[in-house]
Order: structure tokens, then C-alpha cells, then sequence
């Protein structure tokens, strides 16, 4: 006997405020404009073997020698994005002070500090680990201005006990990782060095490691499932009287349901929300009358991510559907799941819109109805 097959039937998340989620459409940010600030510790390489040289060339004997190269940095910064894996920064920052202090015999004394200020343009790569964990690295250049004060009886050490400096490029390099805690904001760690001059001709580096907020800018309306309404039923007709047919065969039939992922879950979650809920309690009364053989329920991801996590994310989706099923009465025994990560697109991954269709759950039901 030949199977017939009834439609599928999509549902799809329509326009509308949905004030409890997180993420609805988090593709938006990879074209926002952003700004933030960041906060850490910043250490310096202090040149003290050519001091030492300086205070020990008369014949003098260097008793001591202190240094401090650890001060609190900042940076603050405004960026674009260009794409997905691409952005470019600009910033602000401001190092901090490195100093150290040294006596020779004869009561002979010098203390040095250098502060390092300036700004920078950077290039910011990004590599998505999870849908909300990625990987940063940065290179650019920054224009650095140094502030240096000599003091004490020893200033013959140095040829200038204020030397003043202009501005002068260097390179920058950095690497982090950021985490969204929501569409608009994220939080970064990363480490950084700056190649810098000092005004005594020292060229050395500075690394700062600092944690960031970053808040992007443009955020569009959210997105919730809205059922579709029930189609108007028609008035019955007043019954007729007719012969006793017999009872009708039973005819092998299937149906499906593919639900968006951000209808059933919030970003980055597998626990069923409840749209998602309203959804698939929907579905579970169309199968009333149902002799059902055989449910699967399948989780299916985008490309965002690597394969491993986007397997496991799609397999926890696929059992948080067949839990929810479960509680409202269906037999465990019937529904099997499977996760297949983002190996079955049904649209290119390169836009946003057909990163939203692959992110979905289909569940598939064999059995049988009473014809009528």
C-alpha cells in the first residue's frame, strides 16, 4: 500500500516584542559600530643596565638599585564591524608610570619615571569558538607620547634631567577572548604590546592585560514565535440520514514540524521557552487520533561555532524537546533523537537569513489515521 505523505507543515518566528530573550537576532552585530573601555595591569622593561653603566662611570659604586615597572593601565575605544571576522578600532590609552630610584657611594642618589600616553588604529580578527565565545587578535600601529623627570644629586648620569619627547609610531599586538553576554554587550580579556620609545633613546615594549565592556550600538526589535491563527471552520450542515458504512481502513501516514531554533530557545540555550512550549503543544494536538510507529526529533545548527560544540548543542536541543513531549504525557519509549550539528543546511550560511533557517528542530511522525 503506497504511503501518502502530508505537507509539512513550517513554523516560522514572525516580528513582534519579545522582552524575556537575550539573543533573537544576533547577526545584526556583525555590521554595528561599538565603543568601550578597559581597565588592567600594565608592566614595563626598564633599560637598568645602561643606568647602571651611567652612575658607575666616575668610579662610584652603585649601593642600590630599585625599580618599579608594574602600574594600572586603561584604554578606551570606539570600532566598527565589518563583517563577521573583521573590524577596525580606534583608541585611546593611557599606561601608566615606571620609575626607579638608585644610590652610588658618596650619598650619590637618582630616581627616573616615564609615563607612556597615545593613541592607536587597529585591526581586529575574530574567530567564533561558540555562539558566544570567540577568539581575538589585533595588530595595528599607535602613536606614543613619553613623559620622563630626573631628579637627584647624580643628573650627570643622564644628559637631560627633563628630557622631552614628540609623538612617534610604532607597531601593537594583541590576543583575547570575548564573551557576549548579550546581543549588545560583551565582555573582553585580552593581553597587549606596545612597542614604545623612551625620551632617552631606550626602545623597549609594554604589555598591558586588561578587561573590557564592549557595547554595540543599532540593536533592532526582537523577534518571538506567534502561532498562526486557526484557519474559520465552517457551519455543518444538518445531518442526513445514511447507510451504515463500514469502518473505515487505516491509512499509513507521517507528519513533520521544523520549529526555528530561536522560536524554541534562546540564544545559545537548549531549555524550550514558552513560545517554544505554545509550538510544540500545538503540534502534540495535531497527532491526536494518531496511531504514531515512530517520532524523531532532530536538532540542526548553523555554521557559527566549531563542529564539535554545534553537534552537542544541536543534540541537547533535540533531547530539551523530547523532555517538554515527555511531561505533557507522551511515552518516552516513542521518541528518539538525534543532533546534527550544522551538517544539514537548508540555506547559505553566509547571510543572516539562512543562518536563522538552519538553526531549527524538525520532528518527524510515522503512523497511522483512520481514514475518513
Amino acid at each position: 500500500m503506497a504511503t501518502a505523505h502530508a505537507a509539512p507543515q513550517e513554523m516560522v518566528p514572525q516580528q513582534a516584542a519579545a522582552a524575556d530573550a537575550s539573543f533573537v537576532n544576533p547577526d545584526w552585530t556583525n555590521s554595528a559600530w561599538y565603543m568601550g573601555a578597559g581597565v588592567g595591569q600594565s608592566r614595563a622593561s626598564i633599560d637598568d643596565e645602561r643606568l647602571r653603566r651611567s652612575l658607575t662611570a666616575n668610579g662610584a659604586t652603585l649601593v642600590s638599585f630599585d625599580e618599579d615597572e608594574r602600574d594600572t593601565g586603561f584604554k578606551l575605544f570606539v570600532g566598527k564591524q565589518l563583517n563577521r571576522y573583521f573590524a577596525v578600532e580606534a583608541g585611546y590609552f593611557d599606561l601608566g608610570k615606571f620609575d626607579f630610584d638608585a644610590s652610588t657611594s658618596g650619598n650619590g642618589t637618582l630616581r627616573g619615571e616615564a609615563g607612556f600616553r597615545g593613541v592607536n588604529l587597529d585591526l581586529v580578527g575574530r574567530l567564533p569558538l561558540t555562539q558566544r565565545l570567540s577568539l581575538l587578535g589585533r595588530a595595528g600601529v599607535q602613536y606614543a607620547k613619553t613623559r620622563t623627570h630626573f631628579s637627584g644629586n647624580r643628573l650627570n648620569a643622564v644628559t637631560n634631567p627633563n628630557p622631552a619627547t614628540e609623538g612617534r609610531s610604532n607597531a601593537k599586538l594583541g590576543l583575547g577572548l570575548e564573551y557576549q553576554l548579550s546581543e549588545a554587550l560583551a565582555v573582553r580579556g585580552e593581553v597587549e604590546r606596545y612597542r614604545l620609545n623612551d625620551a632617552v633613546g631606550n626602545r623597549g615594549d609594554v604589555d598591558l592585560a586588561s578587561v573590557s565592556l564592549v557595547y554595540k550600538f543599532g540593536r533592532p526589535a526582537k523577534v518571538a514565535y506567534v502561532a498562526p491563527a486557526p484557519a474559520p471552520v465552517a457551519e455543518a450542515p444538518a445531518p442526513v440520514a445514511a447507510p451504515v458504512a463500514p469502518a473505515p481502513e487505516p491509512v499509513p501516514t507521517s507528519e513533520k514540524v521544523s520549529i526555528a531554533a530561536e522560536a524554541l530557545f534562546d540564544f545559545d540555550k537548549s531549555i524550550v521557552k514558552p513560545e517554544g512550549k505554545a509550538a510544540l503543544d500545538e503540534f502534540m494536538a495535531k497527532l491526536q487520533g494518531m496511531n504514531t510507529e515512530v517520532m524523531i526529533a532532530v536538532g540542526h545548527t548553523d555554521s557559527v561555532g566549531t563542529n564539535a560544540y554545534n553537534d552537542k548543542l544541536s543534540m541537547r536541543r533535540a533531547d530539551a524537546v523530547k523532555a517538554y513531549m515527555v511531561s505533557k504525557g507522551l511515552d518516552p519509549a516513542r521518541l528518539y533523537t538525534e543532533g546534527k550539528g550544522e551538517t544539514q543546511p537548508v540555506a547559505d550560511n553566509a547571510t543572516a537569513e539562512g543562518r536563522a533557517k538552519n538553526r531549527r528542530v524538525t520532528i518527524e511522525v510515522v503512523g497511522t489515521r483512520t481514514a475518513k
